[in-house]
């Protein structure tokens, strides 16, 4: 099937943790169309069971295909613990390619010079107890020290737009000090939701590491979207920027607020969206 250059790149995610996704692209291919869906009904996604978050991310896959998109970008890590293979294989029978923030994070920790033998990983829990990282690491790396920890609070407090008040400091710090003495190489911020929060994570584990690079897989998967566009011919060849069109599943008001003080413009017009 001959894919239309034109059409939007689909991004999707359990709530507004994914615009640090769409954010990025929109910096690095700033005349592609964009399409967003945020699950904000049934946010976190990262405490339910890997089949519930199965199922709602072939629904949300769904959605996208029958917009018309040309490209599928995971923005939750959640997701691609629990679900990139079905999706692959799903988008795979119209053409559809399809990126994750795992490969992406992956990639770019590995790629740091010189080679990184101790990396760490946060993630909600269903990433962390999937193990998806160490094995995504360890394919690259195999004798690479992997320290992982669980941040479920992270994504409710980014939700709420809590990034950068007292609570949010004394949770992260709570989290972090289980890093101290592992002298990592880098961190792996993996949730879309948690760059959210980059610049206390760097202030709270560069006291200890002020050598460890924290890896923003939002930034690496805009940077592997622009290269898989060209290798594909999917490029927009349009001149000026590209549109945006928002769904949500619940909660738009909530969300349009958040989303414009973080992408830092206005946004017209968010939609709902059920997909049940």
């Amino acid at each position: 099937m001959s894919l239309n250059k034109s059409a939007p790149i689909g991004i999707f995610d359990s709530g507004i943790g994914g615009l640090t996704v769409v954010k990025a692209v929109m910096e690095q291919l700033p005349n592609e169309n964009i399409i967003y869906y945020g699950d904000t009904a049934r946010v976190p996604y990262g405490i339910k069971s890997i089949d519930t978050i199965r199922e709602y991310a072939l629904q949300i896959t769904n959605f996208l295909l029958q917009n018309n998109v040309k490209a599928i970008l995971i923005a939750c890590n959640s997701v691609a613990a629990a679900a990139q293979q079905e999706i692959r294989q799903h988008c795979s029978r119209r053409g559809i390619p399809v990126l994750d923030v795992v490969e992406a994070g992956t990639r770019a920790a590995i790629n740091l010079q010189p080679a990184n033998r101790n990396i760490g990983v946060i993630g909600t829990l269903a990433t962390i107890n999937s193990e998806t990282y160490e094995r995504s690491i360890r394919a690259e790396v195999p004798d690479c020290h992997i320290y992982s920890k669980a941040c479920p609070l992270l994504v409710p407090l980014a939700e709420e737009g809590w990034v950068d008040n007292e609570i949010a400091e004394m949770v992260l710090q709570t989290y972090l000090k289980d890093f101290t003495g592992k002298k990592l190489d880098a961190l792996i911020l993996g949730c879309t939701h948690y760059p959210l929060f980059k610049p206390s994570i760097e202030k709270l584990l560069r006291q200890n590491s002020p050598q460890t690079a924290i890896i923003d897989s939002a930034v690496s998967i805009a940077v592997m979207t622009s290269a898989l566009l060209e290798k594909e011919g999917l490029a927009n060849g349009q001149t000026g920027t590209g549109s945006f069109s928002c769904f949500v599943s619940d909660k738009p008001q909530r969300f349009q607020q958040l989303a414009e003080r973080f992408l830092g413009k206005k946004l017209h017009r968010i939609e709902i969206s059920s997909l049940v």
